[in-house]
């Protein structure tokens, strides 16, 4: 059993269902190459579900990716992750896990300052990456769901983000 500080987190402003979703340009990794997409571009294809995680090699980032894997998700829509993993950790995440989705990476976690759902690490000075947070996005880039964690660790409403898949 992993022992670890549950951890209350900060009221956040991030955009809710029927709000936009904000635009950003990050390297976007797949398991062979990487290069810098907008969010936008990717709604050019249709909705995605965005899932902030932890840096890659925390256990929350390994069992939110074990759980989107075991549910098949990425056969019905285009599923996206962020963190603040550089491109070389995000390529050997993908690998060591099977994940069949695309990461983007926001090493300075300008992006989770953008949707207001930085986590200041505890007991690492000036470390913040994104705190677990999952939007369900329709083509128009509005929020069709959303869901930030309230505390850490926190992981996503599984169930009611496959609802959020389901009404698309």
């Amino acid at each position: 059993m992993v022992d670890f500080d549950v951890v209350e987190l900060d009221a956040t402003d991030h955009p809710e269902v029927g709000e936009e979703a904000p635009d950003f340009t990050r390297p976007l990794v797949d398991s062979e190459v990487w290069a810098d997409v907008s969010l936008s571009s990717l709604l050019e294809d249709g909705p995605l579900v965005l899932l902030f995680h932890p840096m890659d090699g925390a256990f929350p980032a390994t069992y939110i990716w074990n759980e989107v894997r075991d549910r098949g998700w990425t056969d019905e829509i285009d599923i996206v992750g962020l963190s603040i993993s550089t491109p070389y950790e995000h390529k050997r995440l993908i690998e060591e896990r099977g994940i069949d989705a695309r990461l983007f990476s926001d090493p300075q976690n300008g992006v989770a300052e953008t949707y207001d759902i930085v986590n200041d690490l505890d007991g690492m000075a000036g470390v913040a990456e994104p705190r677990p947070a999952a939007f369900v996005i329709d083509e128009e880039g509005t929020v069709q769901y959303a869901w930030v964690a309230e505390e850490w660790p926190d992981f996503p409403e599984y169930d009611a983000i496959e609802a959020a898949i389901d009404e698309l």
